[in-house]
């Protein structure tokens, strides 16, 4: 081979090189703003959540309690919506609800998409709290995507893999 051969095709792996680094650099950045915009929207749908309860206590004084807010309902059910478990519901107790593929969950989701402990569900006081438990794909609550336990209101939809999950009343 010539000399001349040789440092063209240095140059052209190096040119490949540097086109994949800047690639990933891109693709960090694209994901960094995706969780930034679900995180903003996750903050302005709980402000309107927030708006939306106070208001009405705030009109009618009578009707809610002295601290200004309605009781909100205690959820009894998980029912899965949507996956290859959809329909079945689980009752609601005191008891943590660990949800994945592995045989000693609460709920075993038949979802090649779930890890075998892929998520917990847990009461704390009146509410119920929804924690990732280092899953490959990720929870999502609503829109975002947890990093950290989150509050459950029912009716809000929690998403493991191609499985969607709902707290009833």
């Amino acid at each position: 081979m010539s000399e001349l051969a040789v440092t063209v095709l240095q140059f052209g792996l190096l040119l490949l090189l540097w086109i994949l680094i800047l690639s990933i650099i891109g693709a960090q950045g694209r994901d960094l703003m995706v969780s930034k915009k679900s995180r903003t929207r996750a903050h302005a749908s709980a402000a309107r959540r927030n708006d939306g309860g106070s208001a009405p206590g705030a009109q009618s004084g009578s009707q809610a309690p002295h601290t200004g807010q309605t009781p909100r309902p205690r959820p009894r059910k998980l029912v899965v919506t949507e996956g290859p478990l959809a329909g079945t519901e689980l009752d609601l107790g005191s008891a943590p609800i660990m949800l994945g593929r592995a045989q000693e969950c609460t709920l075993v989701l038949e979802d090649d998409y779930a890890s075998g402990k892929h998520a917990r569900l847990f009461p704390q006081g009146s509410r119920w709290f929804l924690e990732d438990l280092g899953s490959t794909n990720g929870t999502w609550l609503g829109e975002e995507q947890l990093t950290r336990a989150s509050t459950v209101e029912p009716g809000e939809r929690i998403r493991i893999g191609k499985t969607v999950l709902e707290l009833r009343t």
